[in-house]
């Protein structure tokens, strides 16, 4: 490469040289940055700025930004990353700039919306926010007045609120109201971790791993896919090896040492042979399995003929598992048995430096998912790498959750709703099953809101959804609080438009590395006019100021809403929404945010003063705060001699309690913390799986798929669809108003292998009819090596669509589609035109030049919940044909009494609760919002 740095444009050689570069403007110029405008090159006009911290919202990663405001104009010149947070560290992949064109959208949706019309027929009129709150409130404290608590609704994607905020709301409801959307997520991952640990997050410390094994692509789009990425990287330059199972090559894949291509399903059985190599060669950690495990309690309760010894335990170990030889794991996935032994061994010599993820991937696609992250699991604690440098550790000993002012006691109410006694063990809300829970009858909704949440779009069976939506008996009220259209928007009653990334308060804190820090959210514009001296009461005032509409932001939004709840305090909600520092007052964003960083947030407090500043005037200076770095072995922090005064121990379990409670375990005659776990252990053993009546679960193992081999029947033109990978540049449906991410990715192909094509007599281009349980859709095809035979795989990410010519839809994103019922039921989807230029406010609205927007899949797969999990299995058994003569590229069809049915026959898979003492669920086990210890026991009355 020549080392010639002349610059290409005569006028910038005309500069004086640099006397060096800085990767960001110093803090210490953030209130008065100064640069050259690029838009009067090669003139130097100055441009000044106030840049301001935020946090992104394009993923959940939760990395900092940087906000370039002009002074003169309050406009948002660009967004960079922060050099202050210490989970990005300042770097940003394309979605975080990307914020900008959110903001600038051209088609966002800048006041509050009523329907006037019949619901999706897409008449609104603009209403003011006094006229919202109102009629919710008015609803809702009816709802709370008639102890109809179970009809109120708040059903989150990616929340608003990321630590506690929205907890606190539904509390002082005293309602049972959170649904998400983690089972069409994570819960199968969440399932198999918190089995093991009672927290059911891994936090993998990458930069100091020897070895990373990734069942997914977390280089390019995995789980907080920025932070990690960055990480795996400074572990790769650190000499440690990468393997990735992944059955698609992924860009991750591409860069591994190892690339593992199984058949989707078949991952648990490869990680049990790992297991089985190292047991059977002794290659694992006795001490730390010794330690940590509850091998004690497996014994007694499986092995009770059996010494009742940690030999004996080893032995059964390796008598268990040595049915996983490297041979029958290689034939049930595809693959070669050499590399699994050969992974093992480089996983042994890494030891505790062996770091592990896996999150959505085969955990999700699969029907017993959740043993893939069980059996995942077990491999780091038979190399003794948990919460150790280079390790994973459990997220609780990552993420910092801080204590809010005011925090409301639980409800003691159960929402069947949302877990129902068919799915007692469901990581967490059975969120897709609410249009067939609502359709049988088991309830109805009086007040229903969606935050971030796109269910017609996002869920599979959408066309149930709309059913649902569109009945008013079921969801008698539906409030869509969203910055922007989309499909799920158009069948609501009001369209509150909620403010994005940089237009809202928030706090976050993710499991980026191993350490805790928190980053705070802000409202950029409302900062940047409030430090010229100007003042508002809201924040949808301030984006009034500033030009953008009444966009407001969640914060005041349920603050004011609650207050109209209990105008007068008699439901006993108002006065967890009064200011900590002024009784009687309502609480602002200043009151909350400013008590919880002056009381919850260690060392915030002292770093501020050290600075001459308030806690939350540091955060909008810095946007995050570093609580505390290289957090190692949590589990094993000691008890304080104060805690062990008048506790006792036990003597066969060694469990610690005080006044009743568990608060440690002894271990070697040192009193710890444990984990989280009924047995203060990791539960290789899980009691709890045996007590809730699936004793052929209670250890790791391998559950054969829905979609295993032996039900594919490739002679028929039967194949597995893979539609679990999303593309980098893409987060669900936050992206679809970002014209420079879609100007990068606007299509979603069906990657089919050559040897796939050559069967079919497909070229890349070409279009397949894939034919799902419920309908079928139409796509092009990708001919590609980078996907195993017998599997064909689709993006998650893309088929956005819209019912209107100019609106409902982001046009930069969506293709404009008839839908029409053919039958009862029956529903038919087809594309009147693609993605193509409109005129708008921003010029490059007319210089669109991709009309492909992908095709929506998902609305063509039936609900098939994990019978433990709860998680939606997204692997689709599905049949190839070629399309007809009448077929069209994009032709999506549905059949919602054929969804019912495979509703039906997948909940007589389960095994419902009560569970021991008539319980619902274990109280021990995590959930979102855990309602009051009281209402998880089923009385006479509910079990009717």
């Amino acid at each position: 490469m020549s080392d010639n740095r002349t610059p290409l444009d005569p006028s910038a050689q005309r500069l004086e040289p640099a006397s060096g570069l800085a990767s960001y403007p110093p803090v210490e110029k953030w209130d008065d940055w100064v640069e050259y405008d690029t838009a009067q090159w090669p003139r130097k006009v100055e441009k000044h700025c106030r840049i301001i911290p935020t946090i992104c919202f394009n993923c959940e990663a939760g990395c900092g930004l940087l906000a370039f405001v002009e002074k003169e104009t309050h406009r948002i010149r660009r967004f960079e990353g922060n050099p202050e947070h210490p989970g990005s560290r300042g770097r940003n992949c394309a979605k975080g700039p990307a914020t900008l064109n959110q903001v600038t959208d051209p088609e966002r949706i800048r006041y509050p919306l009523k329907r006037v019309g019949s619901r999706g027929e897409g008449k609104w009129q603009r209403v003011s926010w006094d006229e919202v709150l109102d009629d919710l409130g008015g609803r809702i404290r009816k709802a709370l007045q008639e102890d109809r608590r179970n009809e109120i609704m708040y059903h989150v994607g990616r929340p608003g609120h990321e630590l506690l905020y929205h907890q606190r709301i539904l509390h002082s409801w005293g309602i049972d109201g959170h649904n998400s959307h983690t089972n069409v997520c994570s819960a199968g991952a969440r399932a198999g971790y918190a089995f093991w640990s009672g927290i059911d997050r891994p936090s993998p410390d990458h930069a100091h791993a020897r070895f990373i094994l990734l069942l997914s692509s977390h280089l390019e789009a995995g789980h907080y896919f920025n932070p990690h990425a960055q990480r795996i990287i400074e572990g790769k330059e650190r000499g440690a090896k990468i393997c990735v199972i992944d059955t698609r090559l992924s860009n991750t894949a591409s860069k591994a040492d190892y690339w593992i291509s199984s058949w989707p399903g078949s991952e648990a059985a490869i990680l049990l042979a790992m297991c089985n190599v190292l047991l059977q060669e002794d290659l694992f950690d006795r001490q730390f399995v010794r330690q940590w495990v509850n091998w004690e309690e497996y014994l007694r309760e499986e092995h009770s003929n059996m010494p009742q010894t940690f030999r004996s335990f080893v032995q059964i170990l390796k008598d268990t598992y040595a049915q996983y030889t490297p041979e029958f794991a290689a034939k049930e996935a595809g693959i070669e048995p050499d590399v699994i032994v050969e992974v093992a061994r480089q996983i042994a010599d890494a030891g505790s430096a062996f770091s592990s993820h896996v999150w959505r991937n085969t955990a999700a696609g699969n029907l017993g998912g959740w043993q893939v992250a069980r059996a995942l699991q077990l491999l780091g604690v038979l190399a003794g790498a948990v919460g150790s440098v280079g390790g994973t550790a459990p997220n609780a000993a990552n993420k910092y959750i801080p204590a809010p002012p005011l925090m409301p006691p639980p409800a003691k109410v159960w929402n069947e709703l949302l877990i129902p006694r068919e799915y007692p063990l469901a990581f967490f809300e059975m969120s897709y099953l609410l249009p067939h829970f609502l359709k049988e009858g088991r309830g109805k909704l009086a007040m229903y809101f969606t935050r971030v949440y796109n269910p017609v779009w996002t869920n599979p069976d959408g066309m149930s959804w709309i059913e649902m939506l569109c009945d008013e008996t079921r969801v008698e009220r539906h409030a869509c609080l969203t910055p922007t259209w989309s499909e799920t928007a158009w069948f609501a009653d009001y369209v509150l438009p909620m403010g994005h990334a940089s237009e809202r308060h928030d706090l976050m804190s993710q499991e980026t590395q191993a350490a805790r820090w928190i980053g705070f959210r802000q409202p950029i514009l409302r900062v940047a006019l409030e430090k010229e001296g100007k003042k508002f009461n809201t924040t949808y005032e301030a984006h009034e100021a500033a030009g953008i509409g009444e966009v407001w932001e969640e914060d005041e939004f349920w603050i004011e809403l609650s207050w109209r709840v209990d105008p007068d305090g008699a439901l006993g909600i108002r006065k967890y929404f009064e200011s900590p520092y002024e009784p009687g007052a309502k609480m602002t964003v200043d009151d909350y945010y400013r008590w919880i960083f002056e009381n919850s947030v260690p060392g915030l407090p002292e770093a501020a003063a050290k600075q001459g500043v308030k806690p939350l005037e540091y955060m909008r200076k810095y946007g995050a705060f570093l609580i505390e770095d290289n957090v190692y072995k949590v589990h094993e922090t000691g008890l304080k001699s104060s805690d062990l005064a008048d506790a006792t121990i036990n003597p066969n379990t060694k469990i610690i309690q005080k006044n009743g409670a568990t608060i440690g375990v002894e271990i070697d005659g040192n009193a710890c913390v444990g984990f989280p776990t009924p047995s203060r252990k990791l539960e290789f053993f899980s009691r709890t799986l045996k007590e809730w009546r699936w004793p052929e679960h209670a250890i790791p193992g391998y559950i054969k798929s829905h979609v295993h081999p032996e039900q594919i029947d490739l002679a028929a033109g039967e194949m597995l669809l893979l539609p679990t990978f999303r593309l980098p540049t893409l987060i669900h449906t936050r992206s679809g108003n970002a014209k420079w991410l879609y100007e990068i990715s606007h299509r979603n192909p069906l990657w089919l292998n050559s040897k796939d094509a050559e069967n079919f007599d497909v070229k890349t281009g070409d279009l397949l009819k894939v034919h799902t349980e419920i309908g079928y859709f139409i796509d092009k095809v990708w001919v590609t090596e980078g996907i195993k035979p017998g599997v064909i795989a689709c993006s998650h990410h893309l088929g956005r669509w819209r019912l209107a010519e100019d609106q409902g839809g982001e046009r930069w994103s969506t293709a404009l589609v008839d839908l029409k019922q053919t039958g009862e039921g029956k529903w038919m989807m087809r594309t009147i035109h693609g993605i193509k230029p409109f005129k708008s406010g921003d010029p490059d609205s007319e210089r669109i030049f991709w009309e492909d927007g992908g095709v929506h899949q998902n609305l063509t797969f039936p609900v098939q919940p994990d019978y433990i999990s709860g998680q939606h299995c997204w692997h689709q058994k599905v049949r190839i044909t070629k399309p007809g003569p009448e077929d069209r590229y994009g032709d999506v069809f549905v059949d919602t009494n054929k969804s019912h049915e495979v509703y039906k026959k997948w909940l007589l898979k389960t095994r419902p609760a009560p569970g021991p003492d008539n319980l619902r669920r274990p109280y021990w086990l995590p959930r979102s919002y855990k309602p009051a210890l009281e209402a998880y026991y089923l009385s006479k009355k509910d079990q009717g």
